[in-house]
């Protein structure tokens, strides 16, 4: 594990800068902390930002450049069912490059996942739309769309991986945390753009303008400038060594022929409980940023609020920065108390959270279009933000804390994308069924319900905190170091 200079009075060597202590007190040279934290944060920033500029364009751009023209509720239900495309893509990515990620390590893996969603995205950016190629299009929006999924898939496992596995002895969580940091300001940076966008080029999307410059073209720059960012993810990520924790498994002969039959042979019961632990956070997540931004912009004759868009991303963007200021806190409480008792206390909290949907949203509690009471709807978002960087915080933790070090890299991954299918796939569409056909405060009981089945699961799950990343399986098929 590694720690800063200032915590270790041993000589480092020039060209890595740290030093790691192992568990067993025993010391040994690693790669730059500062270095570790930058490759990780920007990896995961540029990831969300991909992903981010797409969950946006399904809400405001694709419904009505992508889909038939229609019913407005309609094209947005079928946007929405292609979105949920990355998600299905997702596991498939998660056992891939997590098949990469513990055999030949995690640094090479991580380059590969960064470039497939990279590229992906940038080709989103060309794609002729429905009036220009008809069905094609939409085809090829779902094809790209599932090859951000791949990536994603093997991007968050990997770059939790590369922050815990380079930890300062007891402080796990709080190096954890700095992955996560990259899902609000991805955030941030797509969202941001695209108010900029919005507000450069007059698009009011509440009466869009389909032969408008932003229809037409704009929307288009957000996509093509994310190769601008993976140009400098992949520079970052190419000067990074192999983490220690790897290392030493190579070293003593403890990678596995076949990580997935193996984490499904020897580990199904984390990868059950990962997954339920993740579940609450997924739906929360998606919930927060997509649907509610969905339903917020959507006429009231779609049974949405009429928010221009504008107006409501602005109070998303005050939100998100909650999100990202309790993500420390979120690790450092989940230092200092254990996983188990910060992660159920604050599912409490989000069970209680979904019980209030109905208050909070309602057109009749919150108006509509001008109408709105913009005071109530800052004050939701800042709440709901607030739960999401506290739940979110600690994961990049308790996941790959559940695995040995040979299967890590493909148990946290599947468990963490898995989780994304039954939280995160068909939230914004099934959200947007239940307004439709019941009311806005079903939403919440979605969320009160994915909330008990992960405080079941915490409940269950062992605490981890102290738990030795230096672990293999036993009883496994290894193979010799040399093995490609």
């Amino acid at each position: 594990m590694s720690t800063d200079l200032s915590q270790d009075s041993s000589t480092p060597d020039p060209g890595t800068g740290t030093v790691h202590v192992k568990d067993d007190g025993t010391k040994e040279l690693g790669v730059p902390r500062s270095r570790v934290v930058i490759a990780s944060l920007m990896g995961t920033t540029i990831e969300f930002y991909d992903f981010y500029v797409y969950a946006t364009a399904a809400v405001s751009v694709f419904p009505l450049i992508f889909f038939a023209a229609g019913d407005e509720g309609a094209a947005l239900l079928a946007s929405m069912a292609t979105f949920g495309a990355a998600f299905v893509a997702r596991p498939i990515g998660s056992i891939l490059f997590g098949h990469y990620g513990d055999r030949v390590g995690r640094k090479a893996t991580l380059i590969g996942s960064l470039l497939t969603m990279g590229i992906a995205t940038f080709l989103i950016g060309l794609l002729p739309t429905y009036y220009q190629i008809g069905l094609w299009a939409p085809a090829l929006l779902t094809i790209l769309r599932f090859c951000q999924g791949l990536g994603l898939g093997g991007e968050w496992s990997g770059a939790a991986l590369l922050a815990t596995e380079t930890a300062a002895k007891g402080k796990r969580a709080w190096a954890a945390m700095w992955p996560q940091l990259g899902a609000p300001i991805g955030f941030l940076l797509a969202n941001g753009l695209f108010l900029i966008l919005t507000l450069s080029f007059n698009h009011d999307s509440t009466n869009p303008d389909m032969d408008g410059a932003f229809l037409t073209w704009v929307w288009r720059m957000p996509f093509l400038l994310s190769l601008v960012m993976v140009a400098v993810g992949l520079y970052v990520r190419m000067r990074l060594q192999e983490t220690p924790v790897f290392q030493r498994a190579v070293d003593n002969d403890e990678r596995v022929k076949a990580p997935l039959g193996e984490v499904f042979r020897k580990n199904w019961k984390e990868l059950i409980l990962g997954t339920f632990i993740m579940l609450a956070t997924y739906v929360l997540f998606y919930l927060m940023t997509t649907w509610i931004l969905s339903y917020s912009i959507s006429s009231p004759d779609a049974s949405g609020l009429g928010v221009p868009y504008a107006d409501f991303l602005v109070l998303q963007l005050i939100g998100i920065l909650f999100f990202a200021a309790f993500v420390p806190v979120a690790g450092w409480l989940a230092d200092k108390f254990g996983r188990k008792p910060t992660l159920i206390v604050i599912t409490i909290l989000l069970i209680l959270f979904g019980l209030t949907f109905g208050w909070w949203l309602s057109a009749g509690s919150i108006g509509q279009g001008n109408d709105l009471n913009t005071t109530q709807m800052m004050i939701f978002l800042i709440v709901g933000m607030a739960l999401m960087g506290l739940t979110f915080g600690p994961m990049s933790a308790v996941l790959p804390e559940l695995f040995p070090t040979n299967t890590r890299y493909t148990g946290s991954g599947i468990a963490y994308n898995v989780s994304s299918i039954l939280g995160a796939a068909l939230t914004p569409f099934v959200a947007q069924w239940l307004v439709l056909n019941f009311s806005v405060a079903h939403v919440g009981y979605y969320l009160s319900f994915a909330s008990v089945l992960t405080l079941i699961a915490l409940i269950i799950a062992p605490e981890t905190k102290t738990k030795s990343l230096d672990s293999a399986s036993e009883g496994i098929s290894t193979e010799a170091v040399s093995a490609p």
